[in-house]
């Protein structure tokens, strides 16, 4: 799989969420699947809010993480360019809203779908799903501004 993530130049890659130069951080991994994105993830127990189930937090960082590598994923495809060209496209949340339907279990593999709502300007707009096997746990929608290059030089 060519992960999003992959592409990410090393000063913007230390994300707790996202960033493959955080050996501690949940080091997600998101590609294209036709217009939508996937990201698949496994909860660990220490992810535990009550037993058998994840921990709210860890859901929205997923939603967070998830929204904002679809974002700029969006933005080389919209500008024709691939995903290792520079100047970087990165993002970072404006935005995040987040609504638990259902308490999400930790004994699976989650599967984050995230679509774009929106580009306009330097924001996108994501909406991404939480599935649990075949249940839709959370709910989100991230509006995700464009990083200035400076951001993390």
């Amino acid at each position: 799989m060519d992960a999003f993530q992959d592409h990410y130049p090393d000063n913007v890659a230390h994300c707790y969420g996202c960033g493959n130069r955080n050996e501690h951080g949940h080091q997600i991994k998101t590609a294209w699947e036709g217009d939508e994105t996937v990201t698949r993830f496994r909860p660990e127990p220490f992810h535990t809010s009550v037993p058998g189930f994840a921990y709210g937090g860890l859901i929205a960082s997923l939603i967070d993480c998830h929204s904002t590598g679809t974002a700029a994923a969006a933005m080389y495809r919209q500008a024709g360019r691939g995903m290792d060209s520079l100047p970087a496209f990165r993002f970072v949340t404006g935005s995040l809203h987040v609504d638990f339907l259902k308490p999400t279990p930790i004994d699976v593999e989650l599967v984050i779908r995230g679509r774009v709502k929106e580009i306009k300007g330097r924001k996108v707009i994501v909406e991404t799903a939480v599935w649990a096997g075949e249940l839709v746990t959370a709910r989100g929608e991230v509006v995700a501004v464009q990083m200035p290059e400076s951001f993390g030089a």
